[in-house]
């Protein structure tokens, strides 16, 4: 942890000459930036891997047409299909469980008084009046939501709507090019009927994630959302 602290502040003195005292905060935007390059191979698989799954929904719909009725057979029939096709049903979220190690990180960092045994002086830095290691909550407290640091949290909850919104669109625009089975009989999914519904607008519970974390980790979220909706939109065209 003192090595990742001591990581966060080198960048942030460096940018300290563009940023000023917000050096830390662009700091962390770039670490974000850096954490999603890495990633970035695992996301181009995945993408890879929501293709071929798609090209495979009409031999699924005809593996539970067939074994709708033996749930056993029908899980071993389906994973026979992913591994003849070499498609993983997990490649999706292996890009979001890459990230959490980083997201946890800051969520310390910025959650402790002390790193190593010494006083954390990352949490003196800011995004403009807002303090790093401060919350919603805090911000309320001091100034309100039209304070200085509320109004910051504003501008995060306004990027928040913004890209949930075009996400919703990109997830609508996929849903509909690749739909699920839905309807009665034995293709049908249970449950597949309320996740079709309420599956486009999951990304605007990051609300509550940006609003109960440390501002740091926060940003972490922010940037890390914006920048996968963009790579969804030229991964998935």
């Amino acid at each position: 942890m003192s090595v990742f602290a001591h990581l966060v502040g080198h960048l942030a003195d460096l940018l300290q000459p563009l940023f000023g005292l917000s050096a830390a905060a662009a700091a962390i935007v770039l670490f974000t930036a850096l954490v999603r390059l890495l990633v970035h191979p695992l996301s181009r698989a995945a993408a890879r891997g929501q293709k071929a799954r798609a090209r495979l929904q009409p031999k699924i719909a005809e593996l539970r047409r067939r074994y709708g009725r033996s749930p056993e057979k029908l899980q071993r029939a389906l994973l026979e299909l992913h591994t003849r096709e070499r498609v993983s049903p997990l490649a999706g979220i292996l890009p979001s469980l890459f990230q959490l190690p980083a997201f946890f990180l800051l969520f310390y960092l910025f959650s402790n008084t002390t790193i190593g045994g010494r006083p954390n002086e990352l949490l003196g830095h800011e995004l403009f009046t807002a303090p790093l290691g401060g919350r919603w909550a805090d911000a309320l407290e001091d100034g309100g939501p039209l304070g200085g640091a509320g109004l910051v949290y504003a501008g995060l909850f306004a990027v928040v709507v913004a890209v949930a919104a075009f996400s919703c669109r990109l997830t609508k625009q996929s849903m509909a090019a690749n739909p699920a089975p839905t309807g009665a009989g034995p293709v049908a999914v249970p449950g597949t009927g309320a996740v079709v519904k309420v599956m486009p607008f999951l990304s605007f519970f990051t609300l509550v994630t940006v609003a109960v974390v440390p501002l740091a980790a926060a940003l972490y979220v922010v940037t890390s959302m914006a920048w996968g909706v963009v790579e969804r939109a030229v991964l998935y065209r």
